[in-house]
């Protein structure tokens, strides 16, 4: 993977630059020695490294603007960074870069149950949200598999989803208000504690942006009374096809589960052994979640089970307890940890329209044999966002290149299906190379022009989202 030749200038004088750095934060929020920046060189994307510049820690929004005031006279990249947790290399660093590290923003600045929002520095974890309001009876909705670590500020990058984004959508929808630092310091406020700003719709630009337009300190998130009570069903089938065409036709019934949720053979068995949730033995597995009150929960599960039978399944087992509950779905959340334990792999995020999922998936079964190179698949069937994932050996010379290939090919068949090339993890380094195929060029001019506004210099997370052969020059 092709990298921009870094800056030696920037680089000859780290010495002054982590001087000036110290002078602006607190003891101990500048980290610049090579042993301690290590564990910044790379994010969840781990075959590719870079040691950073030097790493800083902010505590609040002025802090972050003062460090973004000294890289942009400085002219220093500056890559942020959430809690790591990104599959796409979102926060992959470059040798002459700053990153900037949002994990001490992590307080609650307001709640109000009223209006239903909550208000939060940007680096404080997913599933903390909830934890900060749950026991006054509300939730926040987008729970990624990685919400127990991931932070709002990735969330809000890479505009994150999870399980339950088919009734509660991702982070978009749920996402009220931001503080911006601009690449030259300046401190912005996008939108507010209200269902809709006047205006330009610059919240909808900045959700999704990957660090490409600004660095996110706060943010207003929509926050939502708990349901009355929710209950899954396991179904299994002795194929992935008939699974897919079962997912086809819940949705098109019109039933809107809260979360459905799909994992094949390779999962399922890695799954088990890890965690041992009971899943039965079986080709593909669904999980299908409904909530509302008892008797909205009879009716959906009932409409869903009559069409899940049509397809003759394996095993059909509804949820009698909630402990039952919490097993099936630490299943499905212990599973990217369970397949890693087993091989090394790269997790893709490509959607389809869901009515393509049988097509897809048999598909990636063709190609997994043409390549020999093992897929498990798991992913968010109801949206149709895709979560395969290519087992190959990360120590077996040309096995990294042939997995970067088939992810290639995997991704360019979501978009030539009518879907695109990422659904919650962003372009980042991994699919750079591949917006030509779902961008023509007068796209991405129009997008580059965009954060030609936003960073003339072209500072923030370079070497991300845009082609490199597209942004040579651009930076000034």
């Amino acid at each position: 993977m092709q990298m921009p030749t870094p800056n030696a200038r920037i680089i000859s004088r780290k010495p002054q630059i982590v001087d000036h750095l110290k002078a602006l934060l607190p003891d101990g929020a500048v980290i610049h020695e090579e042993r301690e920046t290590k564990a910044y060189e790379c994010d969840a994307l781990t075959a590719y490294r870079c040691p950073p510049l030097c790493v800083v820690l902010p505590e609040n929004t002025q802090q972050v603007a003062a460090v973004m005031r000294l890289c942009h006279a400085e002219r220093i990249p500056v890559v942020p960074r959430g809690a790591g947790t990104s599959l796409a290399g979102g926060s992959l660093p470059t040798a002459d870069a700053v990153v900037l590290g949002t994990a001490r923003l992590n307080g609650v600045l307001e709640t109000d149950y009223e209006n239903r929002f909550i208000r939060v520095q940007a680096g404080r974890t997913n599933l903390s949200v909830t934890g900060a309001v749950e026991e006054d009876g509300f939730f926040y909705a987008p729970d990624p598999s990685s919400q127990l670590a991931c932070a709002i500020a990735g969330n809000i990058a890479m505009n994150s989803g999870g399980a339950h984004c088919l009734k509660y959508g991702v982070t978009t929808n749920n996402l009220m208000g931001v503080t911006m630092v601009m690449a030259d310091g300046e401190v912005v406020e996008i939108g507010g504690p209200y269902l809709d700003a006047g205006g330009l719709d610059l919240l909808g630009l900045i959700c999704g942006s990957e660090g490409q337009l600004g660095v996110v300190t706060e943010a207003t998130l929509r926050i939502l009374a708990k349901p009355e009570g929710a209950r899954p069903v396991l179904i299994g089938y002795d194929s992935n096809d008939v699974a897919g065409r079962c997912v086809s036709d819940i949705i098109k019934s019109g039933i809107l589960p809260v979360a459905i949720e799909f994992m094949d053979r390779p999962v399922i068995r890695a799954t088990e052994a890890f965690v041992g949730a009971g899943y039965p033995d079986c080709e593909a597995l669904l999980i299908i979640e409904v909530e509302g009150s008892e008797a909205e929960i009879r009716d959906q599960l009932s409409r869903i089970i009559e069409i899940a039978r049509r397809h003759d399944p394996v095993e059909l087992r509804e949820s009698t307890s909630e402990e039952e509950s919490t097993a099936i779905w630490l299943g499905r959340k212990s599973a990217f940890g369970a397949m890693g334990r087993i091989n090394d792999y790269m997790c893709l995020d490509g959607t389809i329209p869901v009515s393509e999922l049988p097509r897809v998936l048999t598909r990636i079964e063709e190609l997994s044999a043409d390549y020999g190179l093992d897929v498990g698949n798991v992913f968010h069937a109801g949206d149709g966002n895709m979560h395969p994932l290519i087992l190959f050996d990360a120590n077996k010379p040309g096995d990294l290149e042939k997995c970067e290939a088939l992810g290639a090919d995997i991704l360019r068949l979501c978009v030539d299906v009518g879907g695109c090339l990422t659904g919650e993890h962003g372009v980042g380094v991994e699919k750079r190379d591949l917006m030509g195929a779902q961008y023509s060029p007068d796209d991405l001019e129009i997008q580059l022009a965009v954060k030609d506004v936003f960073d003339p210099q072209w500072l923030l997370n370079p070497a991300k989202v845009f082609p490199l052969d597209v942004t040579e020059g651009r930076r000034t």
